[in-house]
């Protein structure tokens, strides 16, 4: 399961984005319930805003029942996501991401791209109190041999998923198609540990 990502080098493009939060710091270790940065379409204008990679509905009471990930394959039937998936969908920006594998110790893996960034699929909902808005993500994810991982999109897709008036057809298109060749390598069990962030998260293992 994609459990953890990294956002620490994005492009200036994205600074000048309306909502681009100020105080964005780079993160080696990004896990579920963190901050992360996520990328919206708010009438025809790309906005980015923080949210908690952990999906709460407004309606949800229980916040410990927080889900970080979606299943591509059954997305569209979940009450929880009904919402969010007809035109609440958002992409969030990574460096990379890891995977363990292993049946006993498992092993940590980086994976990345040719490209500087990678954008994961995403569904997000908000929480509106009195003078601010929260929210929140879930991202999404499809089988990857005996894993899952995240589904990538190109800037042809994102356009797709993001525009909240295309149709369901066309946004499970995007989210079947092959994803893109991605270059991995081993790193160093430090990356177990949630709360360790920093440049070394990379060191090879």
């Amino acid at each position: 399961m994609s459990g953890r990502y990294a956002l620490f080098d994005w492009p200036e493009t994205l600074t000048q984005l309306p909502g681009f939060p100020q105080q964005m710091r780079a993160h080696w270790n990004l896990a579920p319930k963190s901050q992360v940065l996520m990328l919206y379409q708010h009438q025809q204008e790309l906005r980015a805003t923080l949210a908690l990679w952990g999906f709460t509905p407004a309606w949800l009471t229980d916040l410990t029942r927080a889900v970080a990930h979606a299943r591509m394959e059954t997305i569209s039937k979940q009450p929880m996501f009904k919402n969010a998936w007809r035109g609440q969908r958002c992409v969030l920006p990574a460096n990379g991401f890891f995977e363990w594998r292993g049946l006993q110790r498992k092993q940590p893996f980086w994976l990345s791209s040719a490209e500087p960034l990678l954008y994961f699929a995403a569904i997000w909902d908000r929480y509106s109190v009195p003078g601010r808005d929260y929210y929140s993500v879930a991202m999404l994810t499809r089988q990857a041999a005996s894993l899952r991982r995240p589904i990538l999109l190109n800037e042809r897709q994102r356009a797709v998923w993001l525009n909240p008036e295309s149709s369901e057809a066309d946004v499970l298109e995007v989210l079947e198609q092959e994803q893109p060749q991605l270059f991995e390598r081993r790193v160093s069990t430090l990356i177990n540990d949630p709360l360790v962030d920093g440049p070394h998260c990379l060191n090879r293992g």
